[in-house]
């Protein structure tokens, strides 16, 4: 039997002792995980530095660096997530609705796991730790398969967690990691109807399509971050300045930062200028429009395949457009249906904007990078949903559940 099929038959035979818990045996395994990662940071920072290391070598960029990076602060961090979903309402078992049929039938539909899920997902080692503590909270089994660039980290980090759910109720073969770094066990998880329930991928847009394009297993889409920011005439210099800034910079290699921005033409030829050199002053590569590249002599010609690009890195393309109808089209074509945001002072138009544009999450006077799970109130997210199916946006707990009817009768038999 392959590493992938012994691994989900692992997690698949846990599922039914997984449905069982009661949320205080959940919440003290999610405890001891985290006092488990907390005083293990050594051992997970030495195993990290072995990623970090084979990165330089085969010249991954800084920013994916950083975004692979652990520190005794980032595993304090993400020990502390595990802690906040502790404080979080277990959504299973809930009693959704109720109701009587004449023939005297009760009906019930209550909050159910979904079983065991399979998670795909790429360089972000802090992944590792939320999706398990979401999918355990939950009761359900998670099989990992996290990307090669992290393999080390993530290998100690399960390892350390599942030592502390041997100490626990919960079993620890409810957690595992696909270790296998080849295309071939993606390809194989994607298949495994029976063993695994749902599929989550996490990262780029080819690793989703791919999911989305070959899985027979049901899949919850998490889309690739081609976010927008359009700042309108009426905008605030500062405030536009600020926001733009901070969607494209403070963490660029996240999928809600911003790739594209989309300016006014009345604004930019006043504010673009002042704008752009923030952006070069911190390094920022810009690809502009022709009306763009007139205002900024810095910047390089901007191409219909990079308007299509999710950088995660320094790089931001700017259009200047004439008004709020050639924004949204401009969003309409390229948008993946993550986060786009107006800057705008006309209440009329923010209005417009969030109400026709197609997107998980729209924000007005706001940056976008606020798609977060723990920024929404829900702790620690396992994805950012762009379907329109079951979940849309932050997954948190309540997105790891399914219903199930349970319905009480006195001997009815139908005609």
């Amino acid at each position: 039997m392959s590493e992938v099929r012994d691994k989900a038959s692992l997690a698949k035979q846990t599922a039914t002792t997984m449905s069982r818990l009661t949320t205080e045996q959940k919440n003290h395994a999610l405890l001891h995980m985290a006092q488990a990662l907390t005083k293990e940071h050594v051992s997970i920072v030495a195993a990290n530095e072995l990623d970090i290391k084979r990165g330089r070598e085969n010249g991954t960029s800084e920013s994916m660096l950083d975004r692979l990076t652990l520190t005794q602060k980032r595993i304090n961090d993400i020990a502390e997530g595990l802690r906040e979903v502790v404080l979080l309402p277990d959504p299973v078992g809930l009693l959704m609705e109720t109701f009587d049929r004449p023939n005297g039938l009760r009906v019930e539909k209550i909050s159910v796991p979904l079983g065991v899920i399979g998670m795909i997902y790429e360089a972000r080692p802090n992944v590792t730790v939320d999706a398990a503590g979401l999918c355990l909270k939950t009761g359900n089994a998670i099989v990992l398969r996290g990307g090669s660039a992290a393999l080390e980290s993530n290998r100690r980090i399960v390892e350390v967690l599942r030592e502390a759910l041997a100490e626990t109720d919960l079993p620890p073969d409810a957690l595992q990691l696909i270790e296998d770094p080849s295309r071939s066990s993606v390809d194989e998880m994607l298949k495994l109807n029976g063993l695994l329930d749902v599929i989550i991928p996490r990262g780029g847009a080819s690793l989703i399509r791919n999911v989305v394009e070959n899985a027979t297993v049901p899949v919850i889409e998490t889309g690739a971050g081609i976010c927008h920011t359009f700042i309108d005439a009426s905008a605030d210099a500062v405030m536009a300045s600020d926001i733009a800034f901070n969607a494209r910079v403070q963490r660029p290699s996240v999928c809600n930062s911003m790739e594209t921005l989309l300016i006014h033409e009345d604004f930019a030829a006043i504010h673009l200028r002042v704008i752009a050199d923030r952006f070069l002053a911190a390094n920022v590569e810009l690809r502009g429009c022709p009306r763009t590249l007139e205002l900024v002599s810095e910047a390089k010609p901007v191409t219909d395949e990079d308007f299509a690009t999710e950088y995660n890195d320094y790089i931001l393309n700017v259009r200047v457009v004439a008004n709020l109808d050639e924004a949204l089209d401009h969003i309409r074509k390229f948008g993946t249906m993550h986060s786009e945001c107006i800057v705008t002072e006309d209440k009329a138009n923010a209005e417009r904007f969030l109400q026709e544009v197609d997107a998980a999450a729209v924000y007005h006077n706001a940056s976008t990078r606020f798609t977060d799970g723990f920024e929404f109130g829900f702790g620690a997210e396992i994805g950012i949903s762009t379907q329109k199916l079951h979940a849309r946006g932050p997954m948190g707990l309540p997105a790891l559940t399914s219903t199930k009817f349970r319905v009480y009768g006195n001997g009815q038999i139908r005609g």
